[in-house]
């Protein structure tokens, strides 16, 4: 339903608009300036895109209104012919074409009678009576006879039909001309019914040029004619036009041709014949086959509604737009004639009807309000059609037509207090009626979704009522914060001038008490509780105001208290309203007072608290970005070698926590869990910023080399080959996925960093609960439960990054800083000439150099993973090595004795790790050792018998290669396959040449 609704509001925002200002007149000055906003407003049936004006349609229109009026064949007579007499009575006129010496035509009824009747005759007017519109007093108007214009002394009264004539400004040339060719019409094809024929047709087989004063005006006449068939019958035809239509497409020619070869019209030649075919085969068409009674020509839509607007257009004084003619009854009684041929039904003229008081209303300035009682009356009747029928083409138009009324009254409603004020008040009653009358019509009886509802959920009235109080009153509300704004800037330099939210209650508190007295007693017609909604809605506006002047803050301050005093104070006086007005109400106004939760002091200061913290917690951050930035991580910076920030940023935690605590609020102990929470997270901030960038284990270990097989008897290489292949290596090595500029001593002070923070947080915490003993509020359970306020997070999460930043540093000594003599050098060739001394030296120096940085409680655990790194550096040169290195079963003694050499620099005679610790760490290299000196049929039976426990009987067609997984084991046959790959001798050789026809390079 609320999509009927939706684009109300921009319904008219394509209209042309003037703007005429009344200003009302008030002491205080705070009454609004009434603003008549006087629109241009579109149609609703549609625009007709074709080549005639609005003058050559109302020509037209004219012109069925004659013809249906002195009717060749009316409804009136019977079906009896009409008798074709001469009109030698009438006065002479020197105009050849004039009327008064045509002849004419008539029957016993043919003519109808409102048509001649003198409007001295006319009556009261029964429908200005209807539709609550005052009577004219002003004399009847007379026509004068003359010639060429020239006043007699005699006046004859003018007629219903003259009156029409004029009111559409038809001039009596033209008019004579019209009837003039009835009248020949009538002579040739007396006893057809006016409703058989296609007047433009009709007309143009009656005139030829010499019927106009000059050619031009033939022209025009004839164009005028032709164009009006093209729209009646081709761009907006009753019955759809076929594609295959033969007639349309003779017409269409036709009337395009036009313009190069003019048809000659007055005559009956071959042109006119094959104009009035076509003409007529497009005429007598309906949507079942059968030939029906009448023609259509001008009945589609929306051409038969826009001929109809400008008919009844004529009902309205043309020297006094906002007059209705006295002789409406007879005017409308003419125009209802035309329905047989334009295809109009009471419904229709209804809506129309509606449409067009309602329109003059809006075009004329809005000064007539009895054109919008009469609107508002008439739509009632609309109402009454819209439920007696359900025609889809009627709801269409009903749908447009309503959706404008509407989209203008929500125009005004919306934002009602700039549009009334106490001198227009009255009228806001007939707006309001107009525009919910015309909402009801929307949902009740054209919406699908209030026919799945029952009708009893639905209030149309008081939904739209309720809309309009709430969006004009927040738009009132912004203005006066506009005016209270202004006031506090030009009172600012005065001696306690008071806070722009507090001149904002004051304001609002009037225009709750102006809302009450001036609007809801109108409004109180739709909804009951109009002005318990509309002090709801300044209770809702005011309170997010409050709520944001709350949140802008960071201390209770003297003009914080003013805006909570005017804030309590508002507050009671919209309530006491609200109570007021529910006081009949079924509910007692329970529903309004719950929209209106308190003002509550206590929750604002808590939100100014939380703001506060907000505050304080992203300036930590703000600060943690801006000089992590610059933080070189240098080890000479303090003698406890980590990071002069990380002293900085606890220090800023520590004065937050003391400021916290000497802020005026009884609510520390509620509070507190949110201001942890903020520095938790502000300190988990700094840990990640510490720790990212430097990568991890996988960013420094090198990509695995291709699987090969061993070159038999292969000699000590050349100095050069073995500098090829270190040179290969170390584009291997280091291929890394992070930024790895940072140095060891840099990763140390990182790593020094973040034990300094984990250890000073638990200090950080036992000075939070001495805080709490100190303040005034706390009792003893609210230091119990301070004993619980700890920071969550940055413990773990600084001994997470330690963990990663210590790995990471490990593997990048191992695997970057001592890969010249690990991974490039170590066994390259001649494992005798190539052993473990100079990686030895290298190690030793470096971690020399770490235990100096890093920080004594750190110190194991670094040396420990590093000790890690290098077992599996020793595995990854023996089992994946590449190429370059190839093992004999003898050299099995050199790598054991290099491994021993290994471990001992850990245990420095007892000096170092623990003996427990090395065994355990080397677990996985003493398992593979062995295999080494394990001989090769050995070998290859355990790699066979692995491999089939592996993967099954289809093994045993073709060994698939194992994977490399990475775990090492004498048991994992991707390890055990690495070992005959670097097995110096032909039958590991050839076993892998049969087997998987490895290469011996790559």
């Amino acid at each position: 339903m609320a999509r009927l609704f939706r684009d109300s509001k921009t319904l008219l925002s394509q209209s042309s608009s003037k703007k005429f200002e009344m200003q009302t007149n008030n002491n205080n000055n705070k009454s609004p300036c009434v603003v008549v906003v006087v629109d241009d407003l579109s149609s609703p049936f549609g625009e007709l895109n074709c080549k005639l004006s609005d003058l050559e349609l109302r020509e037209t229109a004219y012109e069925i209104f004659v013809s249906v009026t002195r009717s060749l064949s009316s409804t009136n007579t019977g079906g009896k012919p009409l008798t074709y007499i001469s009109q030698s009575d009438k006065s002479p006129s020197s105009n050849g074409n004039s009327f008064s010496n045509s002849p004419s035509f008539t029957s016993p009824s043919s003519i109808s009678p409102s048509f001649q009747r003198s409007l001295t005759s006319t009556a009261a007017s029964k429908m200005k009576q209807a539709l609550g519109m005052k009577s004219s007093n002003k004399s009847p108007p007379t026509k004068e006879n003359g010639s060429n214009g020239s006043p007699l002394k005699s006046k004859k009264p003018m007629t219903v039909g003259d009156l029409v004539r004029l009111q559409m400004g038809v001039s009596e040339q033209s008019d004579s001309r019209i009837r003039r060719a009835l009248l020949r019409i009538s002579a040739g094809q007396v006893g057809r019914r006016i409703e058989s024929l296609v007047l433009p047709l009709e007309l143009l087989q009656q005139f030829k040029s010499t019927d106009f004063s000059d050619q031009q005006e033939y022209e025009a006449w004839r164009m005028r004619n032709l164009n009006f068939l093209e729209v009646g019958l081709l761009l907006y035809p009753h019955v759809p036009l076929e594609k295959s239509s033969s007639a349309s497409s003779r017409l269409r020619q036709i009337i395009q041709g036009a313009s190069d070869r003019p048809i000659e019209t007055g005559k009956n030649n071959e042109s006119m014949q094959i104009l009035r075919s076509a003409v007529m085969a497009l005429a007598y068409r309906s949507s079942n086959g059968t030939m029906p009674e009448t023609c259509h020509w001008a009945d589609g839509f929306p051409l038969n509604l826009q001929l109809y607007q400008m008919l009844l257009e004529a009902c309205f004084d043309v020297n006094e737009q906002t007059a209705i003619v006295e002789e409406i009854d007879e005017v409308i009684e003419l125009i209802k004639k035309t329905w047989v041929i334009l295809g109009m039904n009471q419904l229709l003229h209804n809506l129309c009807f509606t449409w067009i008081l309602f329109h003059r209303y809006v075009t004329t300035g809005q000064v007539q309000k009895d054109l919008l009682f009469a609107a508002d009356k008439q739509l009632a009747e609309v109402a009454k059609d819209a439920k007696a029928t359900k025609d889809p083409v009627y709801s269409k138009i009903l749908s447009s037509t309503l959706s404008s009324i509407l989209g203008w009254t929500e125009k005004r409603l919306l934002a009602y207090h700039d549009t009334f004020a106490l001198e227009n008040i009255e009228i806001m009653q007939s707006i309001v009626s107009l525009g919910v009358n015309a909402a009801k019509i929307l949902v009740e009886d054209i919406s699908h979704e209030y026919r799945r509802k029952r009708k009893g959920e639905v209030d149309v009235a008081r939904d739209r009522i309720d809309t309009y109080i709430r969006s004009s009153l927040r738009t009132a509300f912004a203005q006066r914060m506009e005016m209270a704004d202004s006031s506090r800037r030009s009172s600012r330099n005065q001696p306690n001038s008071l806070p722009m939210l507090s001149i904002l209650a004051k304001d609002i508190g009037e225009l709750a008490v102006q809302e009450k007295d001036l609007f809801s007693p109108v409004l109180k017609r739709w909804h009951p509780l109009a002005a318990g909604v509309a002090v709801a809605t300044l209770h809702t506006c005011y309170g997010n105001e409050l709520k944001q002047f709350i949140l802008g803050i960071t201390e209770l301050t003297p003009d914080a208290v003013k805006v909570l005093r005017a804030a309590h104070k508002l507050e009671q006086d919209l309530v006491q309203i609200a109570v007021e007005d529910a006081v009949d109400s079924d509910d007692g106004g329970k529903a309004v007072i719950r929209e209106m939760p308190p003002f509550e002091a206590e929750t604002a200061i808590a939100n100014m608290v939380k703001v506060w913290i907000k505050t304080r917690v992203d300036r930590i951050k703000e600060w943690v970005d801006n000089n992590l930035q610059q933080e070189v991580w240098n080890h000479r910076a303090n003698s406890e070698k980590y990071a002069p920030s990380v002293v900085e940023v606890l220090r800023i935690v520590d004065e937050t926590l003391e400021a916290f605590f000497l802020l005026p609020i009884p609510t520390h102990t509620a509070l507190l869990p949110d201001l942890m929470t903020g520095l938790d997270r502000s300190l988990l901030h700094y840990i990640s910023k510490t720790k990212s960038g430097c990568g991890s284990k996988n960013t420094f270990l090198p990509a695995l080399p291709a699987l090969t097989r061993s070159t038999i008897g292969a000699k000590i290489w050349k100095k050069k080959d073995k500098l090829q292949v270190s040179q290969k290596k170390k584009s291997q090595v280091g291929t890394l996925n992070g930024d790895t500029s940072f140095s060891t001593a840099q990763l140390c002070v990182r790593m020094n960093t973040l034990q300094h923070m984990r250890s000073e947080l638990e200090v950080l915490e036992k000075r939070t609960v001495t805080y709490l003993r100190n303040t005034e509020s706390a009792s003893a359970d609210d230091i119990a439960n301070g004993l619980d306020k700890k920071f969550e997070l940055s413990p773990g999460a600084c001994l997470e990054g330690f963990q990663q930043l210590c790995e990471t540093m490990a593997y990048k000594v191992i695997f970057r800083d001592l890969s010249h003599v690990l991974w490039d050098g170590l066994y390259v060739g001649e494992p005798s000439s190539a052993r473990i001394e100079p990686m030895l030296k290298e190690l030793e120096q470096e971690l020399e150099a770490i235990s100096e940085i890093v920080h004594t409680k750190l110190r194991n655990r670094v040396i420990t993973d590093i000790m890690k790194a290098s077992f599996d550096g020793l595995l990854l040169v023996l089992l994946a090595g590449g190429c370059s290195r190839a093992f004999s079963r003898q050299d099995s003694q050199i790598i054991e004795d290099d491994f021993g050499a290994l471990k001992d620099l850990y245990w420095s005679n007892g000096d170092g790790l623990p003996n427990d610790l090395i065994d355990n760490c080397s677990r996985t290299v003493r398992e593979i050792l062995p295999l080494f000196r394990t001989d090769t049929q050995s070998l290859i039976d355990r790699f066979r018998r692995t491999t089939l426990e592996t993967y099954g009987p289809s093994a045993k067609a073709r060994f698939p290669l194992p994977p490399t997984s990475g775990q090492w084991s004498p048991t994992e046959p991707n390890t055990l396959l690495r070992i005959l790959c670097h097995r110096n001798d032909e039958e590991a050789t050839k076993y892998l040449k049969k087997t998987y026809n490895l290469p011996k390079k790559v």
